[in-house]
């Protein structure tokens, strides 16, 4: 290795993220596909909303959440206004997975499709930890 002359020191090589970092990836098997899972969510009938966001619940016996999408033509009319509305939920839920309860499958229906990025990062979070205190039968504080 050669050392830079104007520092005097020898380059080094960038540092590796910590083992227990948790990966900022969205892997396939925390995706959501079998229509089972949706019917099951739904019928339960366990919910949080918000202007942005609507998102249904139910238990995995996982050691992860995982992420469905239900996008429909009557509320965002164009595929492309579809297809973005999915790929930005699913990276907000990559970005705060970290966030998120484990355990749960999360079925996120879109209300606003002119939401950007921030309002469904904020939103996503927030909604699936109020959707975890109300399947485990906690409350929130009540703020007078």
């Amino acid at each position: 290795m050669t050392t830079d002359p104007t520092t005097n020191t020898t380059p080094t090589t960038p540092a590796t993220p910590p083992a227990t970092a948790p990966r900022a990836t969205f892997r396939p098997h925390e995706r959501i596909k079998d229509p089972s899972v949706f019917r099951r969510a739904f019928e339960r009938r366990r919910w949080e909303s918000d202007a942005t966001l609507t998102i249904y619940g139910v238990e995995n016996d996982l050691n992860h959440a995982r992420l469905g999408l239900s996008v429909s033509k009557k509320k965002i009319k164009t595929a492309a206004g579809r297809n973005r509305i999915k790929r930005l939920i699913r990276e907000a839920f990559r970005l705060s997975k970290a966030e998120l309860p484990i355990g749960l499958d999360l079925i996120v229906v879109p209300k606003n499709p002119s939401a950007g990025f921030a309002a469904i990062h904020r939103s996503l979070p927030s909604l699936a930890r109020a959707l975890e205190r109300r399947m485990r039968g906690r409350r929130p504080p009540r703020n007078p």
